[in-house]
């Protein structure tokens, strides 16, 4: 049986105990195949309550082999004991159940799910009374005045009681656990066996424009809750730029400036041409698309209500106009620049250059060395003379590219307008290498981030990069990282200090 099983069969016999029907409650109790110690617990109560003394030892040993420390399965197995008159057995668990205390004036079960405090005082008063029956009064009256050291003022009167009847060697009650108080389930653990709706209720959506059988995305359709008494279509299409059409047919665009459009798609016609092509927007995207792969959609609130839908078109989609110079409509306007600069690009070679980091650049076509080096100095921020490009990763005299390379080879090797390059550069400062710059530790630096370089006062520090004005990057006795900029001081070739 799974934990979750479990939880609500436990959960609906402490029910039961709450509704005082004990014997369904126990019928419950006894289905969990697995019982932990906390249901043992209940088990042996509830058989305490029936009187059945072997099934509440069996339950109580069971509860206590699961968990042998709790104190209070001691407790109960003793008052068992106590009942059936097994008075040394009795006594042991008590001493035991007084061990598991720890010390303590009591333990509060509350947290554990039981509504019930077992009191120090209490149990050393039961192991009194087990001394008693044996005989050993002496014991008895050595137990009770202990517990007049765990005692508090609520149980104040029940342990002078006890004093007094032992002096009179007389018997006196013990202290029983209240058997209907059971372990109960975490709450938490309760509330979520019930099913939540994390969705909620599906709603309708539905459109008010007649044959609607779109279903994708597309530009927002104006929605009215009430059709109104006679139409109005102005008034409806007065947010929409354009006429409104239905695509019939798939259409696959040849050119940049025209409009990948499918079936079912509702497109607005700006402009129509002479040669059948026109300019429309779809999802706020202009382009062309033929005519007569589009069909008028009438958006009417009021009237054709009940019109009946319109035949499916053919399958087969009609012959691509053809488009004339000057006749077809212009798919751009001054909005469309982006469209501009695809075409643009569309026309240029792709170069992706592999350096510490990758990065690509567009050259026209069969260009020059000085062009295609010019563009990747310009992006690394470096001078071209600094600049090694090669064929391959690794830079050798048949990959390497330079002024007298004939471009020719080299741009054969693009495939759809795209290569690859690899690229090595050196910083140089007047012809002469640049020097690394080291820093001092001024304190010393400790962080839990694993992405902080930690070091000791007067550490040196390699300078690699700065992040910002205040934390800088670096590496320090093998290890690489952040730290602040103010816990170091740069230091010059020679050594001294750089302010």
């Amino acid at each position: 049986m799974s934990f979750v099983d479990t939880l609500r069969q436990w959960d609906n016999a402490v029910t039961c105990v709450d509704r005082q029907d004990l014997t369904e409650a126990l019928r419950i109790f006894l289905t969990i195949p697995e019982p932990n110690s906390k249901i043992y617990f209940d088990i042996g109560c509830l058989h305490l309550l029936n009187q059945d003394l072997d099934a509440a030892e069996k339950a109580f040993d069971c509860s206590i082999s699961k968990d042998e420390h709790l104190s209070v399965a001691f407790f109960q197995r003793g008052i068992t004991f106590y009942k059936k008159q097994r008075y040394e057995e009795s006594l042991a668990d008590f001493q035991q159940a007084f061990k598991a205390l720890r010390g303590n004036q009591l333990i509060d079960y509350k947290a554990l799910g039981l509504r019930y405090q077992l009191f120090a005082c209490e149990v050393l008063l039961n192991v009194a009374l087990c001394e008693a029956q044996l005989g050993n009064w002496e014991k008895a009256h050595k137990n009770l005045v202990k517990a007049l050291d765990y005692k508090t003022d609520t149980k104040l009167n029940i342990i002078d009681r006890a004093l007094d009847s032992a002096l009179k060697q007389k018997l006196f009650k013990p202290v029983e656990f209240p058997s209907k108080v059971l372990f109960k389930p975490n709450r938490h653990y309760v509330a979520e066996l019930e099913k939540k709706d994390y969705l909620g209720k599906a709603k309708v959506v539905a459109s008010v424009v007649p044959q609607d059988a779109f279903s994708g995305f597309a530009p927002l359709q104006p929605q009215v809750e009430e059709s109104p008494t006679h139409p109005k279509e102005r008034e409806v299409l007065r947010a929409l730029e354009g006429e409104p059409h239905t695509v019939l047919y798939e259409f696959v665009p040849e050119t940049s400036d025209e409009l990948a459009v499918a079936p079912g798609n509702i497109v607005f016609v700006l402009q129509k041409g002479v040669d059948n092509w026109a300019s429309v927007v779809f999802n706020e995207r202009r382009g062309l698309v033929p005519y007569n792969y589009l069909e008028r959609l009438e958006i009417s609130l009021a009237s054709k209500q009940n019109e009946r839908r319109s035949q499916p078109p053919s399958k087969e989609p009609p012959t691509r106009p053809e488009r004339k110079q000057g006749l077809t409509p212009s798919g751009k306007t001054s909005k469309d620049t982006r469209q501009k600069d695809e075409q643009t690009t569309n026309n240029l070679c792709i170069v992706k250059v592999c350096f510490t980091f990758n990065f690509a650049v567009s050259v026209p076509p069969g260009c020059t060395y000085a062009i295609l080096i010019e563009k990747i100095s310009k992006k690394l921020k470096l001078p071209s003379t600094s600049i090694t490009l090669s064929l391959t990763s690794e830079a050798t005299e048949q990959s390497i590219i330079t002024p007298s390379t004939e471009m020719e080879s080299v741009w054969r090797r693009a495939t759809d307008l795209r290569i690859t390059l690899w690229c090595n550069a050196k910083e140089q400062t007047d012809g002469n290498p640049k020097s690394e710059i080291h820093f001092v530790a001024l304190h010393s630096y400790e962080s839990s981030n694993p992405e902080d370089l930690n070091f000791q006062q007067g550490d040196t520090v390699t300078f690699l990069s700065r992040v910002n004005k205040d934390w800088l990057e670096g590496e320090c006795s093998g290890k690489t990282g952040i730290f602040p900029a103010s816990f170091v001081e740069e230091l010059s070739v020679n050594g001294r200090s750089m302010k």
